[in-house]
């Protein structure tokens, strides 16, 4: 079988972050359920604070310097998404942000995605929701129904916590590749210069007597 590419990118600013932390849990959650599945699966995970002057950059001058160029068409390119970001100031990263401020709108079209997000305390996990979750949707990216949030609470050998969340992990890798079994095939994207006009659509959906 073909192999699936799984990129995954957190916005985590230590190391190690518990960003990073967590996008790990979910990219091995992932690779765990498609090889249950006979896939063969390829997991490779980007920390954008590497990538922070190029985003920084392409954000006020609208070009995208080769190493960052690279990574956008990885994402792009990607079978599935994983994206992880810190919570700063009751929203998403604002390096995370911007990363997906600088790249094509149509780059995540339909693509499969899990989303996370770490944070000081589980009040934060609401940003999943009123933060992320509009995010990808305003990108038309096809987001797992599971978003997994990890606060400090979650982490630690022998907690209730670390169950928890080693549970939700699952669940969300689950999902996200059930996602990308029935994902339909890329399709051509219409340049510009070629939508149809109005009328054409318009005929396209009246009833034929």
């Amino acid at each position: 079988m073909a192999e699936r590419r799984i990129v995954a990118v957190t916005a985590g600013l230590g190391t190690p972050s518990s960003s990073r932390m967590l996008s790990d849990q979910l990219g091995v959650a992932v690779q765990a359920r498609l090889q249950e599945l006979g896939h063969d699966a390829a997991l490779t995970t980007y920390e954008l604070r590497e990538y922070a002057v190029d985003i920084a950059n392409a954000m006020v001058s609208g070009y995208a310097a080769p190493k960052l160029e690279a990574l956008l068409n990885e994402v792009s390119d990607a079978d599935a998404l994983i994206a992880v970001s810190p919570v700063f100031s009751a929203s998403m990263s604002g390096l995370f942000k911007s990363f997906f401020d600088v790249m094509d709108k149509n780059a995540l079209d339909g693509k499969p995605v899990l989303v996370g997000a770490t944070g000081g305390s589980a009040r934060h996990s609401m940003v999943l929701d009123f933060a992320l979750r509009p995010l990808f949707a305003y990108l038309r990216a096809r987001v797992a129904p599971t978003a997994v949030y990890a606060a400090p609470d979650d982490w630690g050998a022998g907690s209730a916590g670390v169950l928890d969340l080693d549970g939700r992990v699952r669940r969300a890798g689950a999902e996200l590749v059930a996602l990308l079994g029935d994902a339909p095939a890329a399709k051509p994207r219409r340049a510009p210069s070629e939508s149809l006009p109005f009328e054409e659509l318009l005929a396209q959906i009246q009833p034929r007597s």
